[in-house]
């Protein structure tokens, strides 16, 4: 697996799992919308995501849950842009990512600081976001979506989940190069169009995507697909999301996306002694 990302000039080594931690500045994401409104609330809390060992910040301004609306794009420039700006002013040497699906909010992030762009649209919803990225030389997530954040858990389908999502990125990874795009890392998209059934089969799968030597992001934080089962709601999927994060790690997950941070990077830190053990 590719080890190294170029992230807008800084190099970030993965040679070992890292934590993504989540940073929503939106009123409406369905776990932490919200939470974070002044300044203040946001470096308080990105401070305390680094303490406990992220290693990334993802900061988002448009609610992907399903049935979200959709806000402009002059509404979400407004939530992530100056976000960013004090990320980077007052943590200068971590690594920020702007997850958005518009090529817009891509440029203007990328100039106030982050070097990651998170589309869950896997490039879908805006024509120009592959372009865009190659051109500014900064790490894309690239992520399976069925439909949109509207209708994609209307009734998902597939013959085989983890045969088409594998075909997905068949077809997107060339897409991806031939716009100069050079460091992909791959979501096969939790809860993004899929139903219980489908997420745990992917997860269960998840070994099957390395075929591609790019580093693999799972994002399982307080979803659905642990509520179903432990009949939970968000507030209290701490431990579900543990348990699926570990065997996420023992699958192949390079990147651990999530709300909970300390608790992922425990997680990290069991699996690298496990690892070690002979």
């Amino acid at each position: 697996m590719k080890q190294t990302l170029n992230c807008n000039g800084k190099l970030f080594v993965l040679d070992q799992p890292v934590v993504m931690g989540i940073l929503n500045v939106t009123p409406d994401s369905f776990y932490d919308g919200g939470k974070f409104h002044s300044q203040s609330e946001v470096l308080a809390q990105v401070e305390k995501m680094i303490a406990e060992g992220a290693s990334i910040i993802d900061v988002g301004g448009q609610s992907t849950r399903p049935k979200a609306e959709m806000i402009s794009e002059a509404e979400e420039l407004q939530r992530v842009i100056p976000v960013i700006e004090i990320i980077h002013k007052n943590f200068p040497d971590t690594i920020i990512s702007i997850d958005t699906f518009r090529s817009q909010v891509v440029k203007q992030a990328v100039a106030a600081g982050a070097s990651i762009v998170n589309d869950i649209s896997g490039g879908t919803l805006d024509p120009e976001m592959f372009a865009t990225v190659g051109a500014l030389n900064v790490p894309y997530i690239l992520m399976h979506i069925q439909g949109t954040p509207e209708t994609m858990q209307q009734n998902p389908v597939y013959e085989n989940v983890v045969t088409e999502v594998r075909e997905y990125f068949l077809q997107k990874i060339p897409l991806l190069r031939a716009a100069g795009v050079k460091d992909i890392i791959l979501d096969v998209g939790f809860g993004f169009g899929k139903n219980t059934e489908h997420n745990f089969s992917l997860l269960k799968h998840l070994n099957d995507f390395r075929i591609f030597d790019l580093p693999i992001l799972v994002g399982v934080s307080r979803k659905s697909m642990i509520n179903r089962v432990l009949k939970t709601t968000p507030l209290q999927a701490l431990n579900g999301t543990t348990v699926l994060n570990s065997i996420a790690l023992l699958n192949g997950a390079n990147l651990l996306r999530a709300h909970d941070v300390k608790e992922a990077h425990q997680a990290i830190q069991l699996f690298k002694q496990y690892n070690a053990a002979v």
